[in-house]
């Protein structure tokens, strides 16, 4: 019975990684309805507005917050450092003030 359970986690863990696998990008390099591919800056842009872009859409608003119509590894990365900027990864955590506490033990050494 033990053993059963084991392998039923194992299933399941192994289906819930599959089911986050990424699918290719058939729109990549092709111009969207404007006529364009958006690229770095837009990708940049589009991950500072990631958060407002989401709750709209769960507003029912017609919007996205991924561009699919762009130029691929540029727009992607502009997108990762703007959604990161935005959301707390830009290593703000590193920046804390220390106590004074701190400071007076980084002297005595």
């Amino acid at each position: 019975m033990k053993r059963m359970l084991i392998v039923a986690i194992l299933i399941l863990g192994l289906l819930a990684l599959a089911s986050c696998a990424p699918s290719p990008n058939d729109l990549v390099n092709s111009p969207g309805e404007g006529g364009k591919v958006a690229g770095f800056w837009h990708g940049l842009w589009h991950g500072f507005i990631s958060p407002f872009t989401f709750i709209a859409s769960l507003l029912g608003a017609d919007v996205s917050i991924y561009e699919v119509h762009n130029n691929g590894g540029w727009y992607n990365f502009g997108f990762l450092l703007g959604a990161s900027a935005i959301l707390g990864g830009s290593g703000r955590g590193t920046a804390r003030a220390r106590r004074p506490s701190e400071r007076a033990k980084e002297g005595d050494a």
